[in-house]
């Protein structure tokens, strides 16, 4: 049988002087976990999420002035994947594909970020009339990789070969990490899947113990990681944690990756289930503290704005604009005249009173036939969470 080195995860990635670490058959669900070192950081963890889940349900507009954070979300997770695309870049192409100084290895990297927020649309989309399932997994999955790298590993379909987690070209005896065989696959899957409907203890332990299955389970030929991470926001939303699927783990594990990965390799080594699943809820805690602390301060911004833009201009039709491009934070100035639902000589004329006040800059200045391409800097670096623009 064909094996496949799958370098999908770089991160896992380190000489094993004993050999790699190997899937624990039968070891999922865990029979148990040390409910005394975990109860401290389960109410901790769910009481913050609860307080982003408030911001979220009175927020208006939640998918409208959030819409930076879902696709810094499809940003950090992609570069746990080792891509290099930054949030300004991937807005940029958004807004022009025709801008010429992105190299085809960053246009590659920025198509695996659309596709990523593409495939959260898609699971949300599924889960309207579909229970959370292996089904809309394997659907969510070919979205993933539609067109890119992975194209070429079977979307949608589970691994029929071997895989392992090392270095580029490395043989299975450099593997950091061995995933369960190919053909036990089904089976596995299928417990996974049962887990997810079953009653348990605490719901945010229950997410972090199908997270960390998945992982070392690695279904898929690629993808693997992103796939587990989208899981993430439509599992709590599915089991009435959030109200909406909006919630973005990845750069708490972006910034943690190495112990990441440690915590998940540790399950299958030791059986350290307790371990991941205290890593897992300090991780929830403190990025649903951070998703918090940004949501409130995209509505601050908005509110603050909403009377300036209306003071600037004397148009019904500021507030709207304003709207549009908080969920287009990088756009070209012919998308708003053309999509913004207004009358276009009121589109020119609030574009050029938002530049002339320094709501918007240009990055790219229209020449000819081709338009500005403008930024809405407040707004970026609030989903940064450092002055980037």
């Amino acid at each position: 049988m064909e094996s496949v080195s799958d370098n999908g995860i770089p991160g896992w990635y380190r000489l094993q002087m004993s050999g790699p670490v190997h899937y624990r058959p039968g070891s999922f669900p865990p029979s148990s976990l040390r409910w005394e070192v975990l109860i401290p950081h389960v109410g901790p963890a769910a009481a913050a999420l609860a307080r982003y889940d408030g911001m979220l349900a009175a927020m208006p507009n939640a998918d409208v002035l959030l819409s930076p954070l879902t696709t810094q979300e499809a940003v950090l997770s992609s570069r746990i994947e080792g891509t290099q695309a930054t949030m300004g870049e991937v807005l940029e192409f958004e807004a022009d594909n025709s801008l010429s100084d992105f190299s085809e290895a960053r246009r590659e990297d920025i198509h695996e970020v659309l596709n990523y927020r593409k495939a959260m649309r898609r699971a949300e989309d599924l889960l309207q009339t579909l229970p959370l399932s292996v089904r809309v997994m394997r659907e969510v999955h070919t979205i993933l990789l539609d067109g890119v790298r992975g194209r070429g590993k079977a979307p949608g379909e589970f691994r029929k070969v071997p895989n392992w987690i090392g270095p580029p070209g490395g043989t299975l005896e450099e593997a950091r990490y061995v995933p369960i065989a190919a053909n036990a696959l089904p089976r596995a899957m299928a417990v996974w899947e049962r887990f997810i409907h079953e009653d348990v203890p605490d719901r945010l332990v229950h997410l972090g113990l199908l997270h960390a299955e998945f992982e070392a389970l690695h279904p898929f030929l690629d993808g693997n990681g992103r796939l587990g991470r989208i899981f993430i926001p439509i599992f709590l939303w599915q089991h009435g944690l959030l109200h909406r699927p909006m919630f973005y783990l990845s750069a708490y594990l972006e910034s943690h990756r190495e112990a990441y990965y440690d915590h998940l390799l540790a399950v299958s080594r030791e059986g350290d289930w307790t371990g991941w699943c205290r890593f897992f809820l300090i991780g929830i805690r403190q990025q649903a503290e951070d998703n918090l602390n940004k949501a409130q301060a995209i509505l601050s911004l908005h509110e603050a704005l909403k009377p300036q833009v209306i003071e600037w201009t004397r148009s019904q039709y500021a507030v709207p604009a304003l709207d549009w491009i908080f969920h287009r934070p990088i756009f070209k100035s012919t998308d708003l005249v053309a999509n913004a639902q207004i009358p276009a000589p009121t589109a020119r004329r609030l574009l050029t009173t938002f530049k002339t006040q320094g709501l918007v800059r240009e990055i790219s200045p229209g020449r000819g036939r081709k338009s500005a391409v403008l930024l809405f800097p407040q707004l970026l670096n609030i989903a940064e969470g450092r002055e980037a623009f």
